[in-house]
Protein backbone atom coordinates (compact mmCIF):
# COMPACT_ATOMS: atom_id res chain seq x y z
CA UNK A 1 0.00 0.00 0.00
CA UNK A 2 0.79 3.26 -0.52
CA UNK A 3 1.88 5.99 2.03
CA UNK A 4 -0.80 7.61 3.84
CA UNK A 5 -2.09 10.87 2.03
CA UNK A 6 -2.79 13.94 4.18
CA UNK A 7 -6.29 14.88 4.37
CA UNK A 8 -5.10 18.46 3.57
CA UNK A 9 -3.66 17.35 -0.05
CA UNK A 10 -6.52 15.54 -0.91
CA UNK A 11 -8.73 18.66 0.25
CA UNK A 12 -7.19 20.43 -2.08
CA UNK A 13 -6.73 17.98 -4.89
CA UNK A 14 -10.12 17.62 -4.55
CA UNK A 15 -11.24 21.02 -4.97
CA UNK A 16 -9.31 21.39 -7.95
CA UNK A 17 -11.22 18.67 -9.36
CA UNK A 18 -14.48 20.20 -8.50
CA UNK A 19 -13.52 23.29 -10.09
CA UNK A 20 -12.68 21.58 -13.37
CA UNK A 21 -15.99 19.26 -13.42
CA UNK A 22 -17.26 22.84 -12.68
CA UNK A 23 -16.01 24.71 -15.82
CA UNK A 24 -16.12 21.60 -18.17
CA UNK A 25 -19.79 21.22 -17.42
CA UNK A 26 -20.63 24.72 -17.88
CA UNK A 27 -19.29 24.41 -21.21
CA UNK A 28 -21.65 22.08 -21.98
CA UNK A 29 -24.25 23.52 -21.01
CA UNK A 30 -24.84 21.36 -17.76
CA UNK A 31 -24.66 21.36 -14.18
CA UNK A 32 -21.68 20.49 -11.51
CA UNK A 33 -23.80 19.20 -9.43
CA UNK A 34 -24.69 16.28 -11.92
CA UNK A 35 -21.60 14.75 -11.94
CA UNK A 36 -20.40 12.73 -9.12
CA UNK A 37 -16.48 12.38 -7.78
CA UNK A 38 -15.68 9.09 -7.19
CA UNK A 39 -12.03 8.83 -5.41
CA UNK A 40 -10.62 5.47 -7.12
CA UNK A 41 -8.37 3.99 -4.01
CA UNK A 42 -6.63 1.20 -5.71
CA UNK A 43 -3.43 0.59 -3.63
CA UNK A 44 -4.10 3.54 -1.01
CA UNK A 45 -4.34 2.76 2.85
CA UNK A 46 -6.79 2.44 5.17
CA UNK A 47 -5.31 6.36 6.51
CA UNK A 48 -5.59 7.58 3.48
CA UNK A 49 -9.60 6.88 3.10
CA UNK A 50 -10.09 7.72 6.17
CA UNK A 51 -8.22 11.39 5.33
CA UNK A 52 -10.09 11.96 1.99
CA UNK A 53 -13.35 11.16 3.90
CA UNK A 54 -12.10 14.17 5.96
CA UNK A 55 -11.61 15.68 2.95
CA UNK A 56 -15.36 15.58 2.09
CA UNK A 57 -15.55 12.54 -0.54
CA UNK A 58 -18.22 10.44 0.38
CA UNK A 59 -18.20 7.90 -2.77
CA UNK A 60 -15.06 5.69 -3.40
CA UNK A 61 -14.36 2.97 -6.13
CA UNK A 62 -12.31 -0.40 -5.50
CA UNK A 63 -10.68 -2.17 -8.54
CA UNK A 64 -10.41 -5.52 -6.69
CA UNK A 65 -12.85 -7.28 -3.82
CA UNK A 66 -10.13 -9.08 -1.57
CA UNK A 67 -8.84 -5.08 -1.22
CA UNK A 68 -11.76 -3.16 -1.09
CA UNK A 69 -13.15 -5.41 1.50
CA UNK A 70 -10.44 -4.84 4.35
CA UNK A 71 -10.67 -1.23 4.08
CA UNK A 72 -14.72 -1.68 4.04
CA UNK A 73 -13.94 -3.84 7.05
CA UNK A 74 -11.38 -0.99 8.57
CA UNK A 75 -13.82 2.00 8.29
CA UNK A 76 -17.26 0.61 7.61
CA UNK A 77 -18.36 1.19 11.20
CA UNK A 78 -16.25 4.99 11.69
CA UNK A 79 -17.95 6.18 8.82
CA UNK A 80 -21.32 4.08 7.83
CA UNK A 81 -22.49 7.04 5.27
CA UNK A 82 -19.44 6.58 2.55
CA UNK A 83 -20.27 4.77 -0.28
CA UNK A 84 -18.11 1.52 -1.87
CA UNK A 85 -18.34 0.82 -5.74
CA UNK A 86 -17.04 -2.26 -7.05
CA UNK A 87 -15.41 -0.33 -10.42
CA UNK A 88 -13.10 -3.88 -11.69
CA UNK A 89 -13.28 -6.86 -13.24
CA UNK A 90 -15.45 -9.35 -11.19
CA UNK A 91 -15.22 -13.41 -11.19
CA UNK A 92 -18.44 -14.84 -10.84
CA UNK A 93 -16.85 -17.39 -7.90
CA UNK A 94 -16.08 -13.84 -6.41
CA UNK A 95 -19.72 -12.50 -6.93
CA UNK A 96 -21.29 -13.40 -3.28
CA UNK A 97 -18.15 -11.71 -1.17
CA UNK A 98 -18.60 -8.59 -3.79
CA UNK A 99 -22.08 -8.13 -2.45
CA UNK A 100 -21.55 -8.95 0.73
CA UNK A 101 -19.37 -5.32 0.77
CA UNK A 102 -20.06 -3.23 -2.69
CA UNK A 103 -23.20 -1.10 -3.14
CA UNK A 104 -23.14 -1.56 -6.65
CA UNK A 105 -21.27 -3.15 -9.17
CA UNK A 106 -19.98 -0.84 -12.58
CA UNK A 107 -18.70 -3.57 -14.03
CA UNK A 108 -21.54 -6.17 -15.66
CA UNK A 109 -19.91 -7.43 -18.48
CA UNK A 110 -21.33 -10.62 -19.66
CA UNK A 111 -24.74 -12.46 -19.54
CA UNK A 112 -23.12 -15.51 -16.83
CA UNK A 113 -22.47 -13.13 -14.26
CA UNK A 114 -25.81 -10.97 -14.14
CA UNK A 115 -27.29 -14.65 -14.04
CA UNK A 116 -24.87 -15.84 -11.02
CA UNK A 117 -25.30 -12.11 -9.27
CA UNK A 118 -28.97 -12.68 -9.64
CA UNK A 119 -29.09 -15.66 -8.24
CA UNK A 120 -26.87 -15.04 -4.73
CA UNK A 121 -29.35 -12.30 -4.54
CA UNK A 122 -32.81 -14.12 -5.03
CA UNK A 123 -31.36 -16.58 -2.25
CA UNK A 124 -29.45 -14.70 0.03
CA UNK A 125 -30.99 -10.98 -0.26
CA UNK A 126 -34.51 -11.06 -2.12
CA UNK A 127 -35.76 -7.83 -0.98
CA UNK A 128 -32.41 -6.04 -2.42
CA UNK A 129 -32.06 -4.48 -5.74
CA UNK A 130 -28.38 -4.17 -6.66
CA UNK A 131 -27.37 -0.75 -8.72
CA UNK A 132 -25.17 -1.91 -12.02
CA UNK A 133 -23.76 -0.34 -14.45
CA UNK A 134 -22.66 -2.57 -18.30
CA UNK A 135 -19.33 -2.38 -19.23
CA UNK A 136 -18.50 -1.94 -22.48
CA UNK A 137 -15.36 -2.06 -24.29
CA UNK A 138 -15.62 1.00 -26.35
CA UNK A 139 -12.05 0.47 -27.89
CA UNK A 140 -12.07 -3.08 -28.70
CA UNK A 141 -9.20 -3.85 -26.48
CA UNK A 142 -7.86 -7.40 -26.13
CA UNK A 143 -6.20 -6.04 -22.53
CA UNK A 144 -9.69 -4.60 -21.05
CA UNK A 145 -13.03 -6.22 -20.07
CA UNK A 146 -16.14 -5.20 -21.61
CA UNK A 147 -18.88 -6.29 -23.57
CA UNK A 148 -18.49 -5.02 -26.92
CA UNK A 149 -20.32 -2.19 -28.38
CA UNK A 150 -22.78 -4.67 -30.82
CA UNK A 151 -22.94 -6.74 -27.90
CA UNK A 152 -24.43 -4.20 -25.15
CA UNK A 153 -28.23 -4.54 -26.46
CA UNK A 154 -27.89 -8.06 -25.99
CA UNK A 155 -26.33 -7.90 -21.98
CA UNK A 156 -29.04 -5.08 -21.27
CA UNK A 157 -31.68 -7.47 -22.07
CA UNK A 158 -30.54 -10.09 -19.73
CA UNK A 159 -29.61 -7.76 -16.89
CA UNK A 160 -33.14 -6.30 -17.57
CA UNK A 161 -34.96 -9.54 -17.64
CA UNK A 162 -33.16 -10.53 -13.45
CA UNK A 163 -35.55 -8.61 -11.28
CA UNK A 164 -32.66 -7.91 -8.58
CA UNK A 165 -30.41 -5.90 -10.96
CA UNK A 166 -31.00 -2.28 -11.45
CA UNK A 167 -29.25 -1.05 -14.39
CA UNK A 168 -28.28 2.67 -14.04
CA UNK A 169 -26.16 2.86 -16.79
CA UNK A 170 -23.28 2.53 -18.64
CA UNK A 171 -19.28 2.31 -18.04
CA UNK A 172 -16.15 2.69 -20.00
CA UNK A 173 -12.28 3.35 -20.36
CA UNK A 174 -11.33 3.97 -23.40
CA UNK A 175 -7.64 3.69 -24.72
CA UNK A 176 -5.00 5.22 -22.64
CA UNK A 177 -4.07 8.23 -24.42
CA UNK A 178 -1.70 11.22 -22.88
CA UNK A 179 -3.85 13.44 -24.80
CA UNK A 180 -7.47 14.00 -23.28
CA UNK A 181 -8.49 15.00 -26.36
CA UNK A 182 -7.80 11.41 -28.39
CA UNK A 183 -10.43 10.13 -25.31
CA UNK A 184 -13.80 12.24 -26.68
CA UNK A 185 -14.38 10.13 -30.03
CA UNK A 186 -14.60 6.62 -27.11
CA UNK A 187 -17.02 9.06 -24.65
CA UNK A 188 -19.49 10.62 -27.50
CA UNK A 189 -19.82 6.94 -28.64
CA UNK A 190 -20.70 5.47 -25.39
CA UNK A 191 -22.97 8.27 -24.94
CA UNK A 192 -24.58 7.95 -28.27
CA UNK A 193 -25.25 4.42 -27.04
CA UNK A 194 -26.66 4.63 -23.84
CA UNK A 195 -29.18 7.15 -25.37
CA UNK A 196 -29.71 4.36 -28.19
CA UNK A 197 -30.46 1.70 -25.58
CA UNK A 198 -32.37 3.34 -23.53
CA UNK A 199 -34.85 4.49 -26.06
CA UNK A 200 -34.68 1.03 -27.55
CA UNK A 201 -35.79 -0.65 -24.27
CA UNK A 202 -37.78 2.15 -22.84
CA UNK A 203 -35.84 1.89 -19.69
CA UNK A 204 -34.63 5.66 -17.93
CA UNK A 205 -30.14 4.43 -17.93
CA UNK A 206 -29.26 7.88 -16.23
CA UNK A 207 -25.39 7.22 -15.46
CA UNK A 208 -22.48 7.60 -17.69
CA UNK A 209 -19.46 6.40 -15.88
CA UNK A 210 -16.39 7.26 -17.88
CA UNK A 211 -13.66 9.74 -17.09
CA UNK A 212 -10.27 9.35 -15.21
CA UNK A 213 -8.13 11.33 -13.63
CA UNK A 214 -6.33 12.91 -17.05
CA UNK A 215 -9.62 13.13 -19.23
CA UNK A 216 -12.45 13.64 -17.02
CA UNK A 217 -12.75 17.31 -17.89
CA UNK A 218 -13.39 16.08 -21.73
CA UNK A 219 -15.85 13.12 -20.19
CA UNK A 220 -18.09 15.82 -18.56
CA UNK A 221 -18.24 17.90 -21.54
CA UNK A 222 -19.32 14.50 -23.48
CA UNK A 223 -22.01 13.68 -20.44
CA UNK A 224 -20.35 11.83 -17.86
CA UNK A 225 -22.59 11.75 -14.45
CA UNK A 226 -19.63 10.23 -12.26
CA UNK A 227 -15.66 10.39 -13.16
CA UNK A 228 -13.38 7.75 -11.68
CA UNK A 229 -10.33 9.98 -10.28
CA UNK A 230 -7.06 8.61 -8.26
CA UNK A 231 -3.92 10.09 -9.40
CA UNK A 232 -5.60 13.40 -9.37
CA UNK A 233 -6.62 12.92 -5.61
CA UNK A 234 -3.56 10.96 -4.04
CA UNK A 235 -0.57 11.45 -6.28
CA UNK A 236 1.08 8.67 -8.63
CA UNK A 237 0.79 5.08 -7.43
CA UNK A 238 4.02 3.48 -6.16
CA UNK A 239 2.50 0.12 -4.89
CA UNK A 240 1.53 -2.25 -7.50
Amino acid sequence: MNAAVPAEDIAARRDRALETIARAAGRAGRRAADVALMAVTKTQSADTVRNAVRAGIVLFGENRVQEGTAKIEALGGEFPAISWRLIGPLQTNKAKSALQWFSALETLDRERLATRLEGILAEAWPSRTLPVLLEVNVGGEASKSGVPPEDAPRLLEAALACPHLEVRGLMAVPPYDEDPERSRPYFRRLAVLRDRLAADSGRPLPELSMGMSHDFAVAVEEGSTEVRIGTALFGPRTAP
